[in-house]
């Protein structure tokens, strides 16, 4: 083994291309399903039906839609790991096959793997301590730990490609899944890998889960389920909880070059900050937002009134969408009006730790495309949003640069930059 197997930090920056993206998520099991309805403006969300939902507060979510794992994993296989890993596993295969990416041994430590789980195994946590209750210690099984730890989707995808770069799982609630790319790009840049597997998965959607964000009062109570992911919306009362996966495989242009690989997009910046303000609810100025997408923009050397689109982090809760219309409008000023943004979320749920990683490889898709998903079920005003927040349906326009913004509770906030592929040719 050669010292060039390891990392080669230095004063050169190296530009961060997107060159695979993997979805599974409630309008798909991939990239092109799930973007297809996206467009065609069309939700997810349903009643509950992973679990008996009747005693809950809130009985919709946007599940994976038939899914089971036997079809993609063998017995044994799908029966040692948690929801969550069998969709991160599904995304990453759907994001290097498309990359085609093959990692060599002699390269194995310059390539990475930085998977974000908000929650991790929470239905095998659920499960198992049901199982300690009615049978004891022994009747707790020996796959506990190993299913329900929220590295576990990072460890297996490492395991199955032999990358053997920086390997681990960032946790920062529902900014993880942008984070997770984010760091990913900066091991890049800096030299410190050639490339990474790098996104967010989540399984949430269980009693336990459900009960705890809809007792916090964090999940919508509408009784229409055309009411009930709305953000922006004057009517809006909280999220939808939702589940799923998204993986991009990130590369130096270099590594890209080399192998002729097909860019899809660059990533240019990124913007991490904290709110130090409160556990839950965000930084009412809209601060921490406000310095994680000038931070990006700032990276990528760009202005505010270089980005053509922002992907909203746009929960349906009402401090939420006030708070980050507020910060978009300290952005972009003048311009506030005139910049399209939208929430997927309105039709994907929240993914919690995986949104922000879906919502990139959504806006791989927007750069590629030249067109922007709507935010629907839009319906009443609201006077503190009064951005243009792609109401009438997906929208053709030329974007050449686009954030990404996602927003965790603990006050963690992440912002992604990503440009056209033509700019990095």
């Amino acid at each position: 083994m050669t010292t060039d197997n390891f990392a080669r930090p230095g004063t050169t920056l190296h530009r961060v291309v997107v060159t695979g993206t993997g979805m599974v998520t409630p309008l798909g099991m991939d990239v092109e399903s799930s973007w297809r309805e996206l467009v065609a403006g069309r939700h997810g969300i349903g009643p509950i039906t992973l679990f008996d939902a009747s005693d809950q507060r809130s009985t919709f979510a946007a599940e994976v839609k038939n899914f089971n794992p036997r079809d993609y994993f063998d017995r044994r296989e799908a029966r040692r790991m948690d929801r969550y890993s069998h969709f991160a596993l599904l995304a990453a295969a759907e994001a290097i096959g498309q990359a085609k990416l093959e990692v060599a041994p002699a390269e194995s430590f310059r390539v990475g793997v930085i998977v974000a789980s908000g929650i991790g195994g929470v239905e095998t946590f659920q499960n198992e301590v049901l199982n300690l209750g009615a049978r004891g210690p022994r009747g707790v099984s020996p796959l506990f730990i190993p299913m329900m730890i929220g590295n576990m989707a990072a460890g297996l995808i490492s395991m199955k490609y032999g990358a053997r770069g920086d390997n681990m799982d960032i946790t920062t609630a529902c900014a993880s899944g942008a984070h997770a790319i984010g760091e990913a790009y900066r091991k890049i840049r800096h030299g410190y890998l050639d490339a990474c597997i790098a996104g967010g998965s989540e399984a949430p959607i269980c009693r336990v889960a459900v009960a705890g964000f809809s007792n916090m009062t964090a999940l919508s109570t509408a009784a229409d389920v055309e009411r009930a992911s709305i953000p922006f919306d004057a009517e809006r009362s909280g999220f939808v909880i939702g589940e799923g996966a998204g993986m991009l495989v990130l590369e130096s242009l270099e590594h890209a070059q080399a192998r002729g690989a097909t860019i899809l997009a660059e990533i240019a910046g990124y913007g991490a900050t904290g709110d130090a303000y409160h556990m839950t609810a965000p930084d009412p100025e809209g601060d921490g937002a406000l310095g994680a997408m000038r931070h990006a923009i700032a990276e990528a050397g760009l202005t505010a009134d270089d980005i053509d689109y922002v992907n909203a982090h746009g929960t349906s809760t009402p401090l939420n969408d006030r708070v980050e219309t507020l910060a978009l409008k300290r952005l972009f000023g003048e311009r506030a009006g005139m910049v399209p943004v939208s929430s997927t979320k309105s039709m994907m749920g929240h993914l919690l730790g995986a949104a922000g990683a879906v919502e990139a490889a959504i806006l791989v898709e927007v750069l590629r495309h030249g067109l922007i998903p709507p935010t629907v079920g839009y319906r009443t005003p609201d006077p503190d949003c009064d951005l243009d927040y792609v109401t009438e349906g997906a929208r053709q326009a030329r974007v050449r640069a686009a954030l990404s913004n996602s927003l965790g509770f603990g006050g963690h906030n992440a912002s992604l930059l990503l440009r056209e592929a033509e700019a990095a040719r």
